[in-house]
């Protein structure tokens, strides 16, 4: 891990792998700290290339864009309207200080209480195009697990697991991602957009707008959010709530950056950080051998909540206490016992990811560590190479999403799509480590006693382990009745719904979330 990651704010101990999590860019994705670093080395001039123009300097985007498609979904053919349309985002005084670019599906002719559902990825930098084109839109594209390279075709297909059948899908890139643009200056921008608190507040007016522009406001509302856009989901649905005045249905987090303040980093003195990761490096290594069952998970579960946090603070006072670690942590990871030992049975994501492919010459992603790639420089004592899911990604996925919007839809710009900014991320004021958006989910919860709540994750995720969510879960209160809040883990990692099982069972989850048949 980095801890030199640039960051903005209060930096902490805790916040600094806080920061990193945050910071590590994603399909909701989590940009790692070594292809941050890389791209910022590869691109010196990055910031000065993003300096806004002024208004009048920026050629108009076009203007909105329907056209009519049709998806097979369940042994029927549905027929929708594709949408890319632009909401203006205006100051205090009406003036007009950015453009926010979204993708919808809609089907029309249904009545005014089919559910519309709000989708937002994360980084902070990422746009919309991976739960889009990945896991909940009506086409997809293959990414995300192993075998997958830049060099795949950029073609689509239909998705069978899409919830289009049981939603309207609105799909929207936060200002700096996609085509969104600010029309400010980079110091103004900076303050207006990209900050935690600002980001929230713009993003649920976003929301409210084309509620408002499509006559929907009568229909049930989902807001859904991946990585970082977990951090989003509740606090956007908490300040529709009480800003807004927009009840919201339900919320969906996809492997959410849930909680900053409960992660530390390589020498925090909190269990934590430890108990978090070594769920997901077990289960990565329990797939590597077939044996992956929620079964066979819940002994690692049981583990990291009694002995491990009991050796792990009686420390050096019980002799036995690291010997105990090293012999569980060796076997639920599959690492050699040597290479614990030299870490007390503390085992670090970097370290993780470097030795368990080691012998192989690969390299694992942070995002699931079982999608390898070839490592360039095996010998290093330090890693030198990218995100094998990251790097494989954005070729495919930026031009699969540029050629629909350019070619089908017939929107034409000349702008860049950014699908992972680099800029953005860098930029942003990411404030206090806090459990803001765990404080504004119980408080959206409470205020509506009919609200539900779908946590899902991949168990190989490293970028956002599943096991936060876990413990975050225990320590709220029930709300009324316990499935209210409801929690799932599939196969997979950060971006599970790339598994067609783990997709189709994360659909069947959010039909009980929906009510949907």
């Amino acid at each position: 891990m980095n801890p030199d990651l640039p960051v903005r704010g209060r930096v902490t101990r805790v916040g600094r792998r806080a920061a990193w999590c945050a910071a590590v860019l994603a399909a909701g994705l989590a940009l790692a700290p070594w292809t941050v670093a890389a791209a910022a080395e590869a691109k010196p001039a990055a910031d000065a290339s993003t300096e806004k123009k002024p208004e009048a300097e920026l050629p108009p985007l076009p203007a909105d864009k329907t056209i009519r498609q049709t998806v097979k979904v369940g042994g029927r053919t549905v027929s929708y309207e594709a949408t890319v349309g632009v909401i203006p985002v205006r100051n205090a005084k009406g003036k007009k200080i950015a453009e926010v670019v979204y993708t919808s599906y809609t089907v029309p002719g249904g009545d005014a209480r089919r559910p519309v559902t709000f989708a937002f990825n994360g980084g902070p930098g990422a746009s919309s195009v991976y739960l889009n084109m990945g896991a909940i839109g009506p086409k997809r594209i293959q990414f995300g697990v192993d075998g997958d390279a830049p060099s795949d075709a950029a073609v689509t297909q239909d998705n069978p697991n899409t919830w289009l059948d049981m939603s309207d899908l609105v799909f929207i890139d936060p200002v700096g991602t996609g085509f969104s643009r600010s029309l400010e200056d980079d110091e103004q921008t900076k303050k207006d957009f990209y900050s935690t608190e600002a980001d929230i507040k713009y993003l649920s007016r976003v929301v409210y707008d084309w509620l408002v522009k499509h006559g929907r406001l009568r229909a049930p509302k989902y807001v859904m959010g991946e990585s970082y856009g977990g951090y989003r989901a509740p606090r956007i649905g908490y300040a529709l709530q009480t800003q807004m005045g927009v009840g919201v249905n339900g919320l969906v987090m996809v492997s959410p950056y849930l909680d900053p303040a409960a992660i530390g980093d390589g020498d925090a003195l909190s269990p934590l950080p430890w108990m978090i990761n070594l769920p997901s490096m077990t289960a990565a290594h329990l797939e590597s051998q077939g044996r992956l069952t929620p079964a066979a998970m819940s002994d690692v579960e049981s583990y990291v909540r009694t002995q491990f946090v009991t050796d792990y603070l009686a420390g050096r006072s019980d002799p036995g206490a690291i010997a105990r670690m090293v012999q569980k942590v060796s076997a639920y990871t599959g690492l050699e016992p040597s290479v614990v030992s030299k870490l007390d049975g503390r085992v670090d994501i970097g370290t993780y990811l470097r030795e368990v492919h080691r012998a192989d010459k690969k390299i694992g992603s942070v995002y699931d560590s079982n999608v390898t790639a070839f490592d360039p420089f095996p010998g290093s004592a330090r890693r030198q190479s990218g995100d094998p899911i990251l790097e494989a990604l954005l070729a495919p996925t930026t031009s699969a999403m540029v050629d629909f919007v350019t070619r089908e839809v017939g929107w034409k710009t000349d702008a860049h799509y950014e699908a992972l900014s680099v800029a953005v991320n860098n930029a942003w004021d990411r404030g206090e480590a806090d459990d803001k958006p765990v404080a504004d989910l119980r408080k959206a919860i409470g205020n509506d006693p009919n609200m539900k709540v779908l946590i899902v994750h991949g168990y190989n995720d490293l970028s956002c382990p599943f096991f936060t969510s876990r413990l975050v879960i225990d320590q709220m209160p029930t709300f009324g009745q316990a499935q209210r809040v409801k929690m799932s883990v599939y196969p997979g990692g950060h971006m599970f719904y790339s598994r067609s099982s783990s997709a189709a069972a994360f659909k069947a989850d959010a039909a009980v979330l929906y009510g949907a048949k």
